[in-house]
């Protein structure tokens, strides 16, 4: 996936998710947290987090139709709609995890779907699929967001926290992960 242009709202990002992962969290991979930069940046804009459309052109708002979606998708494009479910599932849990229920609530596969194991299924199935496009996200950062998910949920929260902070919070505790 080609990164997205130096705007001033990606360089806000960019230094959140420094910021939040390599001094908070302790994470030092640039090629995650700049596909975490390129996600918030993308996601501003409600129809690209609604990306996924059916065959008719109508965007589908829930993760079961986006799933069975995927399924009948080949190649490039099936690795795209893999990738953009486990961007949806990772937004929300991360960025809104307060809007989780209301989301389960009105789709039709109901409460039963799991954002976090969905996410993580997403992200791992589109790291399998070779793409030739020189543009599209490393196999490797996807592996990497599946094996990692619910770290980048909490760094997405944070992030967050720290965007709706007023200027003279202190600054929080440092967090250790093993």
């Amino acid at each position: 996936m080609k990164p997205t242009e130096p705007t001033l709202l990606r360089r806000f990002f960019g230094g959140l998710a420094e910021n939040t992962f390599q001094v908070e969290l302790g994470v030092v991979d640039p090629p995650l947290i700049d596909y975490l930069t390129d996600l918030l940046t993308r996601f501003v804009h409600c129809e690209r987090i609604y990306r996924i459309r059916d065959l008719a052109g109508k965007p589908l708002h829930e993760v079961a139709g986006m799933m069975s979606e995927a399924q009948q998708r080949i190649g490039d494009a099936r690795r795209e709609t893999h990738r953009q479910i486990g961007d949806f599932t990772l937004f929300w849990t991360g960025v809104y995890p307060e809007a989780l229920g209301r989301l389960r609530e009105e789709s039709r596969g109901g409460p039963l779907v799991d954002y976090r194991e969905e996410g993580k299924k997403a992200y791992w199935i589109a790291s399998t699929i070779r793409s030739d496009d020189p543009d599209e996200a490393a196999s490797a950062v996807l592996a990497r967001l599946s094996r990692q998910y619910e770290l980048c949920a909490y760094g997405l929260r944070e992030i967050r926290r720290h965007w709706e902070s007023p200027g003279d919070e202190p600054p929080p505790r440092p967090f250790l992960i093993n």
